[in-house]
This record gives C-alpha cells, sequence and structure tokens, in this order.
C-alpha cells in the first residue's frame, strides 16, 4: 500500500482524464497532466470544469508536461486517452511511472487492458476502471459535466499476488476516488464488468452516430427504442455464452437510467463530429471476436458495427 497521498499522472487529459485529474488535485492529491494540441491553453488558463453535479470549477495554475519524459515518476497513472492511441501511449506510460505504478486504464470497450499489457513492463500494475459518467469537452481545457461520475475498479494483471494483494491494491485505487467525492467501489471480475458496460456502449454509442441523435431522442422513439433493446439483448446473451452472466434486469436498470438521464451525446458522437478515429475495435470488434470464438453470434452488433467502419472510412476520405 503507498503511504500518505500518492502522486497522479494524468496521460490524456480530455474530458475523461481532465474531469478526474481536476476533481483529485482539488481534493489536495498532487496531479500532473500530460498534454498535446491542448497544453498551451491549459498552461494560459487552467481545467474549467462546468459540472451539473459538483458546479463551476477551476484548476489553475495546473501542472502541465507537453512530454511524459519531462513528469516526475507517479505511483498512480490515470489513462484517459481513448483506446485508439494506446500503443502510441505505452512509452509515455513507462515514462511517467514510478517503480511498481498502478495503470488504471479509464477506458471504454473490452479486452484493452490484454492488448497494452505486453507492451508495459511486468513490474507496473494493470486495472481497468469503468466510469460512468456523462462528459465532453466543449472547448481547449474546458468540461462539460452532464451528470454521473462513478468510477469501479478492477485488477488485470501485475507482480500483485493472489486476490487479497489484488483487492488491496484496487481498494486504494477506489479510495482515491472517493476522497475527491467520487463514488468508486472494487469489482472481482473486470471483464465481467468491461461486458455490463458494453451493454449500454454498443447501441447508444453507435445509434449516435448512426442516427445523428442524443439519448432522449434515441429513447423517444419507439423503433430506436426496440432497437436498443435488441442490441442490449445480443450484448447480454454474448456475454454469457463468455461465461460471465449479467444480472437479471440488468438491460431494464439501464434503460430506465437513461430515461432519467438529461440528453446526452456520447463520446462516439463527439468523435465523429470532430473527424477522430472511431474506438469500433475495443467496444465492437473485440466482444464480437469473443462471442464468435465461443461459437456465439451478435448479428444485430455486427451490422451496426460494419455501418459504423463505412461512416468512419468515409469520414477520413
Amino acid at each position: 500500500m503507498t503511504t500518505g497521498k500518492p502522486r497522479i499522472g494524468i496521460i490524456g487529459t480530455g474530458a475523461i482524464g481532465g474531469f478526474y485529474g481536476l476533481m483529485l488535485a482539488r481534493a489536495g492529491f498532487d496531479v500532473h497532466f500530460l498534454l498535446r494540441s491542448e497544453f498551451p491553453a491549459v498552461s494560459a488558463r487552467g481545467l474549467q470544469l462546468n459540472s451539473a453535479v459538483h458546479g463551476a470549477q477551476v484548476l489553475h495554475p495546473v501542472q502541465a508536461y507537453r512530454s511524459a519524459a519531462d513528469m516526475p515518476p507517479c505511483d498512480w497513472l490515470l489513462v484517459g486517452a481513448k483506446t485508439t492511441s494506446n500503443t502510441a501511449l505505452a512509452p509515455a506510460i513507462v515514462d511517467a511511472a514510478a517503480p511498481g505504478a498502478k495503470v488504471l486504464l479509464l477506458q471504454n470497450g473490452l479486452a484493452v487492458e490484454d492488448e497494452l499489457r505486453p507492451l508495459l513492463p511486468d513490474s507496473l500494475h494493470l486495472l481497468g476502471g469503468l466510469c460512468f459518467i456523462c462528459a465532453h469537452r466543449s472547448a481547449p481545457g474546458v468540461i462539460e459535466h452532464q451528470s454521473l461520475g462513478a468510477v469501479n475498479l478492477g485488477y488485470h494483471s501485475g507482480p500483485a499476488q493472489g486476490d487479497e494483494a489484488r483487492m488491496a491494491l484496487v481498494e486504494e485505487g477506489a479510495s482515491l476516488f472517493r476522497a475527491a467525492g467520487i463514488d468508486s467501489s472494487a469489482v472481482a471480475s473486470l471483464e465481467q464488468a468491461r461486458w455490463q458496460k458494453l451493454v449500454w456502449n454498443v447501441p447508444y454509442n453507435g445509434l449516435a452516430v448512426l442516427l445523428n441523435a442524443g439519448t432522449t431522442a434515441l429513447m423517444a422513439n419507439p423503433d430506436s427504442r426496440a432497437l436498443i433493446q435488441t442490441l442490449m439483448q445480443e450484448v447480454v446473451d454474448g456475454a454469457a455464452a463468455c461465461g460471465h452472466r449479467v444480472p437479471d434486469n440488468f438491460a431494464a436498470k439501464l434503460l430506465a437510467g437513461t430515461d432519467r438521464m438529461p440528453d446526452y451525446l456520447p463520446s462516439m458522437y463527439h468523435d465523429f463530429i470532430q473527424h477522430r478515429p472511431l474506438e469500433l475495435h475495443a467496444i465492437y470488434e473485440a466482444p464480437l471476436a469473443a462471442a464468435a470464438g465461443v461459437g456465439f453470434e451478435m448479428p444485430q452488433v455486427r451490422a451496426l458495427y460494419q455501418a459504423l467502419r463505412f461512416l468512419d472510412a468515409r469520414n477520413h476520405d
């Protein structure tokens, strides 16, 4: 266990990294932010959070860096960048990591830790974080937070030996978020938790792009609502085929929760509008491959994935 307050590094200061990094810094943690294109804006004006939950927050000055090599060694590294850049981020993670550091992927999708693990030293702990939050960037260094914010953590791999040691590290990470006023808990099975999050991410991310609509419109129309339910059930069944039984009525609870949410445009929609690569591999290709590997097909999910591949390719012509 880390004694005292650990040093925290944010790898990828977008909506996710910026939100959690700002909240941790305001709670008194020593937080260091790696930025790329937004470095000049954040260095000059700091990070600004417009939150319907926490109110208006500003972090200025920000301990901001263009290069991970310039960052001090960090005990915890929170990776908030999109999964499309994980391979390129591996050297930055290594540069910023203190000996025995804990690397926490705050990312969507399946098997993201499996693909990053071979690129990291065995001495680093790798954890996954499931973020339940409605947030996006509206300008360089400006984050709009509409609702939610909880983070669930699970251990993936590293030098921790035995369930007790692994869960102790997961609880250590969750305690950081709780100290910053953010709900956080440990999950026993990271893969199970990732499948459960896909039950929401698969339909809403893709349909927001395909139908150019936010959650309110998607839920209000009977045809799109029925399609959401069909996609959710396929993901639930795919998870079960892979050995991860989703709790009863889980999809129904997600639908009810989305009905209560403010209108929200998921992250994939913003990526598409801003001509950034879509996270198709982590959110669609990986679960489709996992299910197919055990002989289970998800035809509606595959059709959505194929349509999104077309749109993504045309968006970058």
